[in-house]
């Protein structure tokens, strides 16, 4: 049995497809000046952000009590936003112990997203692209249902607001942020 097929049976949800939605998010592709409301302080913009940074795009986490958008059970790859931000969470001081700054970003209402900051005890900043300012200078990946778009699920190695690599699609997002934490103390060594 194939690694993959080993960690599928431990996610049930369908895996993402790589639709080539990211293709155009190559080395050296610089950030849009954009604003971005932060679950903390003033707004962020990661163009004009100076340091090494991860950027984990997903498309929402959940609220307790609330049900998830219609046929979210059968996107491939909408599960697991929450999971995956913990995972950073819980790898955020290794993160800045390379030099790098996590930021999680999303199309959620900035309310939205300080509730699950708080509620999470999320450490880095989540910002809000509400109105997919970001996603659209970066022609960002996007699904739909419900009537409502959602962005697709990806990360950004990004440094002095200037693209590095791009990890698309990401695939079982609770183990991403230490997979690529891994990666990242290899290309050290």
């Amino acid at each position: 049995m194939s690694k993959k097929s080993e960690a599928n049976d431990h996610w049930p949800w369908p895996a993402p497809i790589d639709d080539g939605g990211a293709k155009h998010l190559i080395a050296g592709t610089r950030l849009p000046d954009v604003s971005l409301p932060a679950t903390r302080g003033a707004d962020v913009n990661l163009a004009r952000y100076q340091e090494r940074a991860i950027v984990f795009v997903y498309p929402m986490t959940g609220t307790p009590g609330a049900p998830n958008p219609p046929d979210w059970d059968t996107i491939p790859g909408a599960h697991g936003s929450t999971p995956e931000a913990e995972g950073f969470r819980d790898c955020y001081a290794e993160f800045e112990l390379l030099g790098y700054e996590v930021f999680g970003l999303s199309a959620q209402p900035h309310a939205l997203q300080h509730e699950f900051a708080v509620r999470a005890g999320i450490p880095y900043l989540l910002l809000s692209d509400e109105n997919f300012a970001f996603a659209d200078a970066l022609n960002l990946p996007r699904f739909e249902t419900g009537g409502v778009t959602y962005l697709k699920r990806l990360t950004m190695i990004v440094r002095n607001g200037v693209v590095y690599r791009a990890i698309y699609p990401v695939y079982l997002p609770a183990t991403h942020a230490r997979e690529l934490l891994l990666s990242l103390n290899r290309a050290r060594a």
